[in-house]
């Protein structure tokens, strides 16, 4: 496989400060699960670590927010995260957590090594003051308009709208998020990592020795390297992180930046005493596992980080992902338009790896891919229901139809054994597609088995042939047996849960991965269960309840940010005077042809008949209308609409999301009263 002794695997630490939602899965823990249970398989020394991210501005944003301390935040995400992982089958070794004492330890030390090899720079710069507050306030403490899009709610280091990275003084405006106040620039003192000095280094060992690196990650790496890399700040002026390991540094704490990946570290130490290995052996394989927001930090600063101290290896591969949509929209924490990991566990009880398959193969591995409830519903019912559940329910059926669960003894033909030569060349095919981080790939082609299977089964119509010759039967379903035996292995990477019910239904031990198509799998005369569904139907009512409950959340999005429009300018009594309202009542109503929106209506003024076209088809049914008291601007010039003379206005009131509704009396008046 390679030259490597062992593997440190390490997968993006999460903020604790809200659960995982399937944007986080598809773009770094599902991967790296897969690649991780494959080294398993194939009896590699592997290790997995990851753990909550719980320092940041964030967490102290979302203290403020709830009226509870920082620490009161971390602790109830990590719990929620760590379990939502567990049941989702994220078979880390280990999950830890920054805000640990040996983390904290372990930051300390990483920050004193480098320091005391004078690997820092101290730089006095300005940054923005709270002077009610008392403090400095981090970019994610300042909010103001975005120069590129204008979005009021920007933040210091990003605009959320249209994803442009900023400085806290490229805002238009801006305000302390702590008090309302314009803020002020103040003197302060940090540490910075000169990524200049390490500029040479970078590009030699990214843009030289790494060139097999995923385009998109090679790519980014290439445009910051070329613009030339600037020094970073290592510190923050903020009360919740790890504390600056040096004198006369009160209210300073390591940079979230500097802080996290440190973790990957602290979590290994937690884990193992024999953590040093893993970290500092050239006999081991380091892969970092993130998504292309984090491409900068563990392919630039992380690595001039451990570069610094001396005494680290560096990551042989940064397998990144692009990014998951949700329903044709960016997935956004703040907005809540997310599938929540916790809520899908409990909408859809034991369908963990159906939310693994579908963000396997559609991972954004290449680019930016959507995720719609649709395409879940629609995998599930055509591709595990009825390509895999499928192929091992006929098998196991079939089998304890006709030999009472029992393998049978069989004499194979030619095409037999090519059938079951298949599965070495697509084992071959599979650990290819892993090896190389092209999952989606892995998984069809594990798939490609299954269909295989059915297609036998399909051709070759052992129901058919059972009275006419038995002696066939048999081997049709011994190498369909074979098959299904095969299928555990090649799916356990991608679906645990699933391979461990087919081992369960087959009576078998787990089989290592090296093992698969040297050896029979079933022994002749071997008992297996009585077969269950490993798969069922998803229902069009349970895709109709997310989608609903995205509508939801998108309704409740508008209404946060709706503003109201401006008043407009004041007008004279004698203007108002000279508008002619009154109380109508429709009396006949009809759809204009051609048209959505439009009713042609005639309305009783009290002074006469009048026909007004108004744009209200798609809220009122005509029938429902007739007898209807309504407002209606009487001298409004009349126009022509659709050939249709319309003399007048009715009167309507506009909800947020765009919803008309009439300006009615609240009891019934005479038609033609006016409205002064």
């Amino acid at each position: 496989m390679s030259e490597f002794k062992r593997y440190m695997i390490t997968s993006a630490l999460p903020y604790a400060n809200g659960p995982v939602h399937i944007g986080h899965l598809a773009g770094v823990y599902i991967p790296s699960d897969i690649y991780t249970r494959y080294l398993r398989l194939r009896g590699r020394d592997v290790l997995w670590v990851c753990g909550s991210d719980e320092h940041g501005v964030p967490i102290t944003l979302k203290a403020k927010k709830e009226n509870t301390s920082p620490q009161a935040v971390v602790d109830r995400y990590h719990e929620i995260i760590k379990k939502s992982f567990e049941e989702l089958g994220i078979s880390f070794d280990i999950y830890s957590r920054t805000s640990s004492a040996l983390h904290h330890e372990t930051a300390s030390e990483m920050f004193r090594t480098i320091y005391d090899k004078q690997g820092f720079i101290e730089n006095t710069t300005e940054q923005f003051y709270d002077a009610e507050a008392n403090q400095f306030l981090a970019d994610r403490y300042i909010t103001g308009t975005c120069p590129h899009c204008g979005n009021e709610k920007a933040y210091g280091d990003q605009c959320e709208k249209c994803g442009t990275s900023l400085n806290a003084t490229d805002l238009i405006q801006p305000r302390s998020s702590v008090t309302g106040n314009v803020p002020q620039l103040k003197a302060t003192k940090h540490w910075f990592l000169p990524l200049d000095k390490h500029e040479p280094f970078l590009r030699q060992w990214i843009l030289e020795d790494h060139k097999e690196w995923k385009p998109n990650v090679y790519g980014q790496c290439k445009s910051w390297i070329d613009k030339g890399l600037q020094a970073r700040a290592v510190s923050r002026d903020l009360d919740w992180g790890v504390k600056l390991p040096i004198e006369n540094t009160e209210g300073k704490v390591l940079y979230v930046w500097f802080d996290a990946p440190v973790g990957y570290i602290s979590a290994t130490k937690e884990l193992t005493p024999d953590w040093e290995k893993y970290w500092k052996d050239k006999d081991t394989k380091l892969v970092h596992f993130i998504g292309k927001d984090n491409i900068v930090f563990h392919c630039i600063i992380f690595p001039a980080m451990l570069k610094a101290e001396g005494s680290y290896i560096m990551p042989e591969n940064v397998p990144a992902n692009e990014f998951l949509n949700l329903e044709g929209d960016k997935i956004s924490t703040s907005r809540n338009w997310a599938v929540w990991l916790h809520e899908y566990l409990l909408d859809f009880d034991g369908k963990q790896d159906v939310l693994r398959y579908v963000l396997t193969a559609n991972a954004p591995e290449t680019k930016d891919n959507d995720f719609t409830w649709k395409d879940f519903q629609a995998r599930n019912n055509n591709e595990l229901v009825a390509v895999l559940g499928n192929f091992v329910n006929r098998t196991l059926v079939l089998t304890n139809k006709y030999y009472d669960g029992l393998i049978p003894e069989a004499t194979l033909t030619e095409a037999d054994e090519a059938i079951l030569s298949q599965i070495t060349t697509i084992k071959e095919s599979v650990e290819k597609s892993i090896e190389n981080y092209r999952f989606r790939e892995a998984l069809k082609e594990a798939m490609s088995l299954a269909r295989l299977g059915n297609k036998y089964l399909a051709d070759t119509e052992p129901w058919k042939l059972v009275k006419t010759d038995p002696e066939r039967v048999k081997a049709i379903l011994y190498v369909s047996l074979e098959i299904t035996a095969a299928l555990p292995v090649l799916l356990e990477p991608f679906l645990p849960f699933t391979a461990n019910k087919m081992r369960t239904f087959l009576r078998m031990d787990k089989v290592n991965w090296d093992e698969l198509g040297t050896k029979n799998l079933l022994t002749v005369g071997h008992q297996i269960e009585k077969p269950k569904l490993l798969f069922d139907k998803i229902e069009d009512k349970q895709i109709e309840a997310q989608v609903n409950k995205l509508l939801a959340t998108k309704k409740a999005n508008e209404a946060e940010n709706h503003k109201d429009e401006a008043q407009k300018e004041n007008i004279s009594f004698e203007d108002f005077q000279g508008m002619d309202i009154r109380i109508g009542t429709i009396v006949e109503a009809e759809k204009v042809p051609k048209t959505k929106k439009l009713l042609k209506l005639k309305v009783d003024t009290g002074l006469d008949e009048r026909t007004v076209v108004s744009g209200i088809a798609e809220f009122y049914k005509p029938e429902d209308i007739i007898g209807k008291q309504v407002s209606i601007l009487m001298n409004l010039a009349p126009r022509k609409i659709k050939g249709i003379e319309s003399q007048g206005m009715i009167l309507m009131a506009e909800n947020i999301d765009g919803e008309l509704a009439f300006v009615a009396p609240d009891k019934h008046l005479k038609s033609g009263s006016m409205i002064k």
